[in-house]
């Protein structure tokens, strides 16, 4: 009994440890991805790119990097981070996460802002 337990338990142990450091990389590719949306809507609204980088460090950790790119009226925001916690020496692959927004302008919000006037109306008559 002595000799089967001293055999399996390094491989529970070893099962244990890989599902424990799978869950912090699910966890930290998480929260990243949900700090690359964030730092998106908010460059859409017009935010520079240092309070991006502030808002990807509040989300996703102060070891988070982050990379602003501007495509004609498209904006993106690029992540990076490495998983951290007791699992980090296990897994030292960097993780990333993108996301893309289309740049606000005052006249699309123009547009779509209820009219306070009446149809066929105008407010000198």
């Amino acid at each position: 009994m002595t000799a089967e337990f001293a055999v399996a338990l390094p491989a529970v142990l070893l099962v244990l440890g890989l599902l424990l450091a799978g869950s912090a990389a699910g966890l930290t590719q998480l929260r990243l991805e949900e700090a690359a949306r964030a730092g998106a809507r908010a460059l859409a609204r017009g935010e520079d790119a240092g309070a991006i980088g502030g808002i990807v460090r509040q989300l996703a950790g102060d070891s988070a990097r982050s990379t602003v790119t501007v495509d004609g009226i498209w904006l993106s925001v690029t992540v990076s981070g490495t998983v951290s916690g007791a699992a980090a020496p296990l897994i030292p692959w960097t993780l990333t996460a993108k996301a893309w927004a289309r740049r606000e302008s005052t006249v699309a919000a123009a547009l779509s802002a209820p009219s306070t006037a009446p149809l066929g109306l105008s407010r000198d008559a």
